[in-house]
C-alpha cells in the first residue's frame, strides 16, 4: 500500500499539542483539586472519585480508539478528541458541583485517551526507525503540560490576581486550555495523514488480535498496571498527600514534572545505551527510592526525593509503548492503546481505593466518633482545621509507603525481563507493502 506524501514534521507537532491539552488537564486539576473540595465542600473520597473519572474515560477511549483506528483514520480521532476537549473545559468552567465535575472530568479523559488512541500509532508510523525515542520525545509534553499546568495555577495565586468579574481563579486557570485545544484542531483539520503501519505493512486484522496472546505482551500489560499507578497516582495526589508536610506541595510535582520532561528530551542516547528493557530496570529502582525520600523526610529532602522520583518515572510510560511496538510490532495499534488503556484503568481502580483508605486513615487519626465532613468545614485556625491538618501530616506519607510496594515489585519484573530479553531473537520489523 503506497502511503500518501505527508508532512512528517508538522504531524509530529500537532500530536504534541494534543497531548499538551491532556497534561494541562491533570497539571491544572492536581493544582486545583484542593481549592475545588473546598468551594464545593467534596471530602477526599470524593475528590478521589473525581480524579479517577479521567482514569475512567480514557481508557474507555483510548481502547475502542485503537480498535476503530486503522477502520476510520487517525485524522477523525484526533478531530474528535479536539471536540471532546473543548467539551469538558468548557463544563468544568461552569461546574455548579459534585456531578458537573464528574462529568467534565470523564469528557476530558475520553478527549485523553482518544489523543493517544491516535497519536501513538501515528508517531511509530512516521518514524519506524526510531519508534521508543520519538515516543519518549512525544511523551516529553505530558509531563511538560503538567510543568506548565501546575506553573499556571502557581504563579496566578502567588501573584494575588484573584477574581476578574464572576469568574473566579480556578475557571480562569481552566479556560487556558482552549488556546491549545483549538490551535491542535486546526492543525490536524488540514494536515494529511498516513495509515498505521500495521496497515502499511500488510499484517491482517486477525493477525493482529492473535499476537495479543503473545505472554509477552501479557506480561507487559501486567507490568503496565504497575508502572501507571506509580507514575500518575503519586503525580496526582501529591498536592493532597503533602500539602500539610511542606509550603510548597505543587512546586514538588512542578519538579518531579520537570525531570521528566528533560529525560525524555534526551531519551535517544539513554535508550540506546541500556536498551528498554534495561531502562525500565533503573527506572523502577529510582522510583521506590524517590517515593521512600517524598515519605519519609521532611524539608529540602522532600525535593530531593522528588527529583529522583521524577528521574524514575521518566521514562516509564513511553518506553513500555515503545517496548512493545519494537518487540511486537504485529500488535499494531491495538496493542499499543490496550497498554495505555490497561494503565490508566489501573490508576482509576487504585485512586478511588485509596481516596477512600485516605478518608479512612484520617478518620482514625482524628478524636474518636468525630466526622470527618465537620472536621474539613471548620474554619482555618480553628481547632478542629488543626487537628485535620496534622492527621493529613500523618496520613500522606503512610499512603505512599503503600504505592512504594508496586515500583518494588517493578524491579523484580523488570530484572526478569532484562535476562529474558538477552536470550530472545530480535523481533522482525514491519516493512510496508508496495501497492
Amino acid at each position: 500500500m503506497q502511503q500518501p506524501t505527508f508532512n512528517r514534521g508538522q504531524l509530529f507537532w500537532a500530536s504534541c499539542l494534543a497531548l499538551l491539552v491532556t497534561s494541562l488537564s491533570f497539571g491544572i486539576r492536581a493544582g486545583i483539586l484542593s481549592e475545588l473540595g473546598t468551594k464545593f465542600h467534596l471530602n477526599a473520597s470524593q475528590l478521589g472519585t473525581i480524579a479517577a473519572t479521567a482514569f475512567w474515560g480514557f481508557p474507555l477511549a483510548v481502547i475502542i480508539g485503537g480498535m476503530v483506528v486503522d477502520a476510520i483514520g487517525m485524522k477523525k480521532l484526533l478531530l474528535l478528541a479536539c471536540l471532546f476537549h473543548a467539551a469538558g473545559i468548557l463544563l468544568t468552567v461552569f461546574a455548579s458541583g459534585y456531578w458537573p465535575l464528574f462529568l467534565s472530568t470523564l469528557l476530558i479523559g475520553i478527549a485523553n485517551g482518544t489523543v493517544e488512541a491516535a497519536c501513538n500509532p501515528l508517531v511509530a508510523a512516521i518514524y519506524p526507525d526510531n519508534k521508543t525515542t520519538k515516543l519518549n520525545h512525544f511523551h516529553l509534553w505530558f509531563p511538560g503540560g503538567i510543568v506548565i499546568g501546575t506553573l499556571i495555577v502557581f504563579l496566578y495565586n502567588k501573584a494575588g490576581i484573584g477574581s476578574i468579574g464572576r469568574w473566579e481563579p480556578w475557571q480562569i486557570q481552566v479556560a487556558v486550555m482552549l488556546i491549545p485545544t483549538l490551535i491542535y484542531g486546526y492543525m490536524v483539520s488540514r494536515l494529511k495523514f498516513p495509515v498505521t503501519e500495521r496497515v502499511a505493512a500488510g499484517v491482517s486484522t486477525g493477525e493482529m488480535y492473535k499476537s495479543l496472546l503473545n505472554p509477552l505482551f501479557i506480561f507487559m500489560i501486567i507490568c503496565m498496571f504497575g508502572t501507571a499507578i506509580t507514575e500518575l497516582f503519586t503525580g496526582q495526589w501529591i498536592d493532597v498527600l503533602l500539602k500539610n508536610v511542606t509550603d510548597n506541595a505543587i512546586l514538588i510535582l512542578t519538579l518531579e514534572t520537570g525531570v521528566m520532561v528533560i529525560g525524555r528530551g534526551l531519551a535517544e542516547p539513554v535508550v540506546h545505551r541500556l536498551s528498554p528493557q534495561g531502562v525500565l530496570l533503573i527506572s523502577a529502582v529510582l522510583s521506590a527510592l524517590g517515593i521512600y525520600l517524598l515519605g519519609h523526610t521532611t524539608g529540602n529532602m522532600v525535593f530531593v526525593g522528588a527529583l529522583i522520583f521524577g528521574m524514575g518515572v521518566c521514562y516509564f510510560w513511553p518506553t513500555m509503548l515503545g517496548f512493545v511496538s519494537e518487540n511486537l510490532p504485529k500488535t499494531g495499534a491495538v496493542g499499543l492503546n490496550l497498554m495505555g488503556g490497561a494503565g490508566m484503568f489501573a490508576v482509576s481502580i487504585y485512586m478511588m481505593f485509596m481516596g477512600s483508605h485516605y478518608d479512612k486513615l484520617l478518620g482514625e487519626k482524628l478524636p474518636a466518633d468525630a466526622e470527618l465532613k465537620v472536621y474539613t468545614d471548620a474554619p482555618a485556625g480553628s481547632e478542629m482545621a488543626n487537628a485535620l491538618a496534622e492527621a493529613k501530616k500523618a496520613a500522606g506519607p503512610q499512603i505512599l509507603d503503600t504505592t512504594l510496594v508496586i515500583p518494588i515489585i517493578l524491579v523484580v519484573a523488570f530484572a526478569a525481563l532484562v535476562f529474558y530479553m538477552r536470550g530472545r531473537k530480535k523481533a522482525e520489523q514491519l516493512t510496508p507493502v508496495s501497492a
